[in-house]
C-alpha cells in the first residue's frame, strides 16, 4: 500500500477546499484506499462553468502557438512521468502495470498530437457564383464544453476529450469517473504546471448529479460522453432540449469473425488480445467469437488453454497478466451474465468460477462459453468484463450476418487469408470501425474513433475528424 491521496475540485486554476466524505479504492487490495475525494454538485458546476465561461474570450483569441505550447509542454511532463502516472493508474483502476504505462504515454501523445492540430485549423477560399465577390470559410471556438468520461481509459479518454477542445480554443468543464479520480486529477494538475490559463479547465468531482448538472447548465454550449447507453441516452435528450451539440460513444457487442482459412495461432492470439486484454474492460473488447466449423473445434480447444493460463492478480505485481475488475459491481456484473449464459444453453469452457487470492480485490476468471446462439443474451448485451463467447456458423455469409445482428456498430474484425472476403468484410460490416487479422481492440489516435447503430451518436471522436465538433464553421463574404 501506499499513500492516499487528498483530492479536491479545480476551479478557475485553483484545487478547491472541500469536505471529501468518499473514496477510491485499490481493486486489486480493497483495504488500500487510493483517494479521499470530495462530493460535488450543482454550486460547484456552476462556479466551474462561470470560470470556463470567463476564460473564454481570451483563451479562443490567443495565438494558436499558445494553445501548442501548453499542450506540447504538458505531453512531455507526462511523458517523463509516465511510470509514476501508470503506477497510479494500475493501482485505482486495476490495469496491469504495462497497460497503465501504456495508457498513459498514449494520452502524452494525444496531447502532442493536438498541440500540432491547434496549429493546423484551416478553412477555404471559394469564388463566389457573383462576380466581384469572393467567400472564405473558417473555424472558430464554440465555447464551454462538459465533458463526461469513465474509469475504463481514466487518463487516456480525458485526454483525447480536453486536448481537441482546448487546442481549437474553448473552455472545459470535466466530470472524472467516480472510481478513478485520482488519475484524472493527474492529468488536470500536469496541464495547469504546463501554463494553462485559469479558467480553461475545470474539473468537478462527484456522482450522477454532477454530470446532470453539466449537461442542463444553460452555459455550456456542448457535451462529450462517453458511457453506457442508458445514461447516455438521457445525456443526448437533455442536451438536444436545450439545443447544445452533443457526441456520445455508448459501448459496443464487438464481433470477431474466425474463418476457417485463418491461421489459428494467429486467430487465437488475436482473440485472446481483444477478449482479455484489460480485463475485457474496453468497449472494442471482443465479446462475441463467430467461429467457421472447419476450424471452431481447434480454435475453441486452443484458445481455452491461453485463457485458463492467464495469471490473475495484483495489478502492481510484475508477474500478473490480467488485473481485477474495477469494483465489486462491475465484477457481479461479470458472473451475472456467466450465470445467465450456462442457464441458457452456453457450455462453460475455462473459468466461470468465483476467484479468492491472497489480496481482497475485484477478481474475475477470465471465461470462455461455447456453444451459444446469436439470439442468446450473452451476445447481445454487454458484458465489460473477460468473458467471451463462441458462436459456430457454416459460412462467411452466416458469420457477416450475425455480426451485423445486434444493436451496437462499434468495431468487428475478421481474421482470414481470404482478400476477397476482407474487402467485402470492410465494406459490409456494419460498425465504425473494422479491422482485418487484428484485434477488434487497439486503436491509433490520429484517426477517427466512433461506432456505428446504438454505439454512438454525433460527431466522430479523435484524430482529425474532432475538429467538427469541437469548432463551428463560419462563411465570411466580402466584395472589392
Amino acid at each position: 500500500m501506499t499513500d492516499t491521496l487528498e483530492l479536491s475540485h479545480w476551479i478557475g486554476g485553483e484545487k478547491v477546499a472541500a469536505d471529501r466524505p468518499g473514496e477510491s479504492h485499490n481493486p486489486s487490495d480493497t483495504r488500500d484506499i487510493v483517494a479521499r475525494i470530495p462530493k460535488g454538485g450543482a454550486a460547484e458546476v456552476d462556479q466551474a462553468v462561470s470560470a470556463a465561461t470567463d476564460a473564454f474570450e481570451a483563451w479562443s483569441e490567443a495565438s494558436p502557438e499558445v494553445r501548442f505550447d501548453v499542450l506540447d509542454k504538458a505531453g512531455s511532463l507526462i511523458m517523463e512521468r509516465r511510470e509514476q502516472i501508470g503506477r497510479l493508474l494500475s493501482r485505482e483502476e486495476g490495469k496491469t502495470v504495462p497497460e497503465g504505462i501504456g495508457e498513459t504515454v498514449r494520452a502524452a501523445r494525444i496531447l502532442k498530437y493536438f498541440a500540432g492540430e491547434a496549429l493546423r485549423m484551416h478553412g477555404q477560399n471559394l469564388a463566389s457564383t457573383r462576380p466581384g465577390v469572393e467567400v472564405q470559410t473558417y473555424r472558430q471556438a464554440v465555447g464551454v464544453f462538459g465533458l463526461i468520461t469513465p474509469w475504463n481509459f481514466p487518463i487516456a479518454i480525458p485526454a483525447w476529450k480536453i486536448a481537441p477542445a482546448i487546442a481549437f480554443g474553448n473552455t472545459v468543464v470535466i466530470k472524472p469517473a467516480g472510481p478513478t479520480p485520482a488519475t484524472a486529477e493527474a492529468l488536470i494538475a500536469v496541464l495547469h504546471e504546463a501554463g494553462l490559463p485559469k479558467g480553461v479547465v475545470n474539473m468537478i468531482i462527484g456522482d450522477g448529479d454532477v454530470g446532470r448538472a453539466i449537461v442542463a447548465h444553460k452555459d455550456v454550449t456542448g457535451i462529450s460522453f462517453t458511457g453506457s447507453q442508458g445514461v447516455g441516452a438521457g445525456v443526448a435528450e437533455g442536451a438536444v432540449k436545450r439545443q447544445a451539440r452533443v457526441q456520445l460513444e455508448m459501448g459496443g457487442k464487438n464481433p470477431l469473425i474466425v474463418l476457417d482459412d485463418a491461421d489459428l495461432d494467429r486467430a487465437v492470439n488475436i482473440a485472446l488480445d481483444g477478449s482479455f486484454f484489460a480485463t475485457g474492460q474496453r468497449c472494442t473488447a471482443s465479446s462475441r467469437l463467430i467461429v467457421q466449423d472447419g476450424i471452431h473445434d481447434k480454435f475453441v480447444a486452443a484458445l481455452a488453454e491461453k485463457v485458463a493460463a492467464l495469471r490473475v492478480g495484483d495489478a502492481l505485481d510484475s508477474n500478473t497478466q490480467m488485473g481485477p475488475a474495477v469494483s465489486e459491481s462491475q465484477r457481479d456484473v461479470s458472473y451475472k451474465y456467466i450465470d445467465v449464459a450456462r442457464e441458457t444453453g452456453g457450455r462453460i469452457v475455462t473459468g466461470g468460477e468465483r476467484l479468492n487470492l491472497e489480496k481482497p480485490g475485484w477478481y474475475v476468471q477470465p471465461t470462455l462459453i461455447a456453444d451459444t446462439l446469436p439470439d442468446m443474451r450473452i451476445n447481445n448485451e454487454e458484458v465489460f468484463g473477460p468473458v467471451a463467447s463462441t458462436i459456430r456458423v457454416k459460412s462467411y455469409e452466416e458469420a457477416l450476418a450475425v455480426a451485423n445482428g445486434v444493436e451496437f456498430g462499434l468495431s468487428a474484425g475478421i481474421v482470414t487469408s481470404s482478400l476477397k472476403h476482407a474487402r467485402d468484410f470492410q465494406r459490409r460490416a456494419k460498425a465504425g470501425m473494422t479491422m482485418v487479422n487484428l484485434p477488434t481492440a487497439g486503436v491509433d489516435y490520429h484517426v477517427p474513433f466512433g461506432g456505428s447503430k446504438r454505439s454512438s451518436y454525433g460527431s466522430r471522436e479523435q484524430g482529425f475528424a474532432a475538429v467538427e465538433f469541437y469548432t463551428q464553421i463560419k462563411t465570411s463574404y466580402s466584395a472589392g
